[in-house]
């Protein structure tokens, strides 16, 4: 049986244990590739792609805003320090933070003109990435792997914390 291609790309000569293991094992070095992509384009303009994910959700949310577990929630990857994360992009001033004089034990959270110019200088570069990650992909392609990756996420996922076989 010959290599399969992330066999080759990763220099493992020994077959994988299974099916499941090769697909966690190619999502895995997908992700990094299309990581790497993308922070190609905003690491230059000094944020991270967290941070970048905080803009893009704060200027969907516009003008409202949204509260600071709203935010956590949202976003694409999980964000332990969310709070960090927004005082890093407030002292760039590139979000604004304000507790309403309602209920002060919330936060709301809006992105600032600065933060707005900002993705809109990032928009075209990103897209750019997307196409060099995906665009081998026809629409075909693309709408199966979106139902794929929605089935993965979906399913429930059982803690393995501690099993031993």
């Amino acid at each position: 049986m010959s290599a399969s291609a992330l066999q080759r790309e990763i220099r493992q000569r020994k077959p994988f244990r299974t099916p499941a293991q090769e697909a966690v094992l190619g999502l895995l070095r997908t992700t990094d590739r299309v990581r790497r992509a993308l922070a190609g384009v905003v690491e230059p303009r000094g944020l991270t792609l967290q941070q970048y994910n905080v803009l893009r959700i704060l200027r969907g949310a516009r003008p409202r805003g949204l509260p600071t577990l709203e935010i956590a929630a949202r976003m694409v990857e999980h964000a332990p320090g969310i709070t960090r994360l927004l005082d890093r992009l407030q002292a760039k001033t590139l979000v604004r933070r304000q507790r309403p004089s309602l209920d002060r034990r919330q936060v709301m959270c809006r992105i600032t003109p600065a933060g707005l110019r900002l993705l809109a200088g990032l928009d075209a570069g990103l897209q750019r990435a997307d196409r060099s990650t995906l665009g081998m992909l026809s629409r075909r392609d693309l709408r199966r792997l979106i139902v794929l990756l929605d089935r993965i996420r979906a399913a429930p996922v059982r803690s393995i914390k501690g099993e031993h076989r």
